[in-house]
């Protein structure tokens, strides 16, 4: 049976990348180098690579979505727009929580999740 080692993301600024997620989702930074870093979040492991000239996955618009649940939608927000992330949209407020999407600083799609 295969095992998910990673999800990777394509991006043009590694170190920037590594702390919009660290400071933002308070995401340890296992490995950061220019070209390459490697985050953790409980068991899951985010690895973020430099998105060479030749790359055209986000200039064709495909992107990767990363959901994650939050104690506080506002203040995660707040930070993550701080760092450079753009709302998509207007906060939805479920009969289950609070719901949003931001795009982070190379356009990837994050959706936040407040439960009640």
């Amino acid at each position: 049976m295969a095992s998910l080692r990673w999800i990777i993301q394509l991006h043009k600024d590694v170190p920037k990348a590594a702390r919009f997620y660290s400071e933002g989702l308070d995401f340890s930074v296992n490995v950061c180098t220019l070209r390459w870093a490697e985050l953790q979040s409980g068991p899951l492991k985010l690895a973020l690579m430099q998105q060479s000239n030749s790359d055209n996955v986000l200039q064709k618009g495909y992107t990767s979505l990363l959901s994650f649940t939050v104690p506080d939608i506002d203040i995660t927000m707040t930070k993550l727009m701080a760092l450079g992330a753009e709302l998509d949209g207007p906060i939805k407020h479920e009969i289950h929580g609070k719901v949003a999407a931001l795009r982070c600083i190379d356009g990837h799609m994050l959706g936040l999740y407040e439960p009640l």
